[in-house]
């Protein structure tokens, strides 16, 4: 009865429960694969919608890419804005939660490349700013208008070098706090509710968040959580190694700046899967202990990516097409 009364003046107050810890999946990859012919199987041999065997694995929330041009090559094409709606629908029917993710550019975007889109490449910057905003309004509002409000959008991917080189690199830290500034504007003015991500990759480099930030907080860049990638694959160390300096990283950056944090990307090698576990409940626990329940969450990036599809080692997915069991550390 005690439980009934605190849970009623809790709402009469307008207090809400946090919501749940979030376990996610990048799955941008997901339509070309399927149209390619790409089945996916449960443990038991039986084809499965891929969604569902990553909600059956602890899975609540999925994030998905945006290009503004992209071709229609199957590995590095695709995830335009009616692409993404329509995942985003579909995730969202799963009772799944959903994250978008701006590229601001026709392909990959990631800190060695940032190219501008095509259709930008000749604009002013005061052109790119319009850009920025009216290409970031379109595809939340056309989301929204579909039924589905993302509850995370990041205003660039892994940008430590900054982003629509060269005009917002980090050389010239003014104008992309304007940038940022504009994506955070226009997806605020579609709903102010969504949360607004800056991503910066090497999540156990505290010196470059440190250093990223800073300029950040100088130029007023305004955002809601700060992003991390953690990759130890690729800087060629055991995530044991690594794994101290992000929980210090993950602290530092949410009592530094008074934000909320999450693992945005991380992934582990598909040949190694015990390992590949460990990383992920490591990293699921590290964000868990960041103080004041400021840790929102944890992201694999394409579990589902099959090697033998997309030639990446670090997708969470067996030769037989069935999940790999590392993913069983979102189950708990």
């Amino acid at each position: 009865m005690r439980k009934f009364y605190l849970l009623l003046l809790l709402s009469i107050f307008g207090f809400s429960q946090n919501k749940p810890f979030v376990k996610g999946a990048d799955v941008g990859w997901l339509p070309q694969m399927e149209a390619t012919g790409y089945k996916f199987y449960d443990t038991d041999g039986k084809e499965k919608d891929c969604l569902q065997l990553l909600k059956d694995r602890g899975m609540n929330s999925i994030r998905l890419r945006v290009w503004v041009n992209p071709n229609d090559d199957k590995a590095s094409g695709h995830c335009s804005k009616e692409e993404t709606v329509a995942m985003a629908l579909r995730a969202q029917k799963m009772g799944m939660r959903v994250m978008i993710d701006f590229h601001y550019s026709d392909s990959w975007a990631d800190p060695a490349k940032q190219f501008k889109p095509k259709a930008w490449e000749k604009h002013t910057f005061p052109e790119l700013l319009n850009d920025v905003y009216h290409h970031t309004y379109d595809v939340i509002n056309a989301l929204k208008t579909a039924g589905v409000t993302p509850e995370w959008v990041q205003v660039g991917n892994e940008i430590p070098g900054g982003m629509l080189w060269p005009d917002g690199s980090t050389k010239n830290w003014k104008q992309l706090g304007q940038l940022l500034n504009k994506g955070y504007e226009a997806i605020k003015a579609v709903d102010k509710k969504i949360k607004v991500i800056v991503h910066v990759d090497e999540g156990n480099n505290n010196k470059k968040f440190r250093e990223f930030f800073d300029n950040a907080t100088t130029q007023k860049v305004k955002y809601d959580i700060i992003g991390l990638s953690y990759y130890p694959y690729w800087i060629k160390k055991d995530y044991s190694e690594t794994i101290a300096d992000l929980q210090f990283n993950l602290n530092d950056m949410a009592k530094r700046y008074g934000k909320e944090v999450m693992v945005v990307e991380v992934g582990g090698e598909d040949d190694k899967v015990q390992n590949t576990y460990e990383l992920l409940a490591a990293t699921i626990k590290a964000v868990k202990k960041v103080p004041n329940n400021k840790g929102l969450g944890v992201f694999y990036w394409e579990p589902q990516g099959a090697r033998s599809w997309s030639h990446y080692a670090l997708s969470a997915w067996l030769e037989n097409g069935q999940p790999s069991p590392a993913l069983d550390a979102f189950k708990e």
